[in-house]
């Protein structure tokens, strides 16, 4: 029995990660070889040429930082979004942490005043033994 693994149909994260990545990386290539060429020509060239070869060179950075700006721009837009979340959780566990301190302050007030009453009780109980005639012996 031969099992075919299944073709996917659609590229995963992953693989379109992957396809950016190398797609900045061949525009980056591109470039620093655009930039070498123009570093490696002979120093005979004519003015005239050279306004040609600043134009080639804005050319070039022009079209890798459009190139990265397109790649990031995703990757950009997300982390913002992930800066809100965390901000907003932020504020959420700041909120939480102070209603929890408000409810224990109160429950610690219960507590001093249950200990408060406990001890009148015994108190008044201790008084009321003390005034209470002596049981008849028989």
């Amino acid at each position: 029995m031969n099992a075919l693994p299944a073709e996917k149909s659609e590229l995963t994260d992953e693989d379109k990660n992957l396809a950016a990545v190398s797609e900045v990386e061949a525009g980056i290539r591109d470039f620093v070889r655009k930039d070498v060429a123009y570093l490696r020509r002979s120093p005979s060239t004519t003015p005239a040429t050279e306004p040609s070869a600043d134009t080639s060179a804005d050319a070039a950075v022009g079209s890798v930082n459009t190139l990265i700006h397109r790649v990031a721009g995703a990757s950009l837009s997300e982390i913002e979004n992930l800066i809100a979340e965390l901000e907003g959780l932020r504020t959420l566990m700041h909120n939480e942490g102070q209603r929890i301190q408000r409810e224990l302050a109160g429950y610690a007030q219960l507590g001093q005043t249950a200990m408060k009453s406990t001890r009148m009780i015994a108190d008044n109980l201790a008084q009321w033994r003390r005034s209470a005639p002596e049981p008849r012996q028989d």
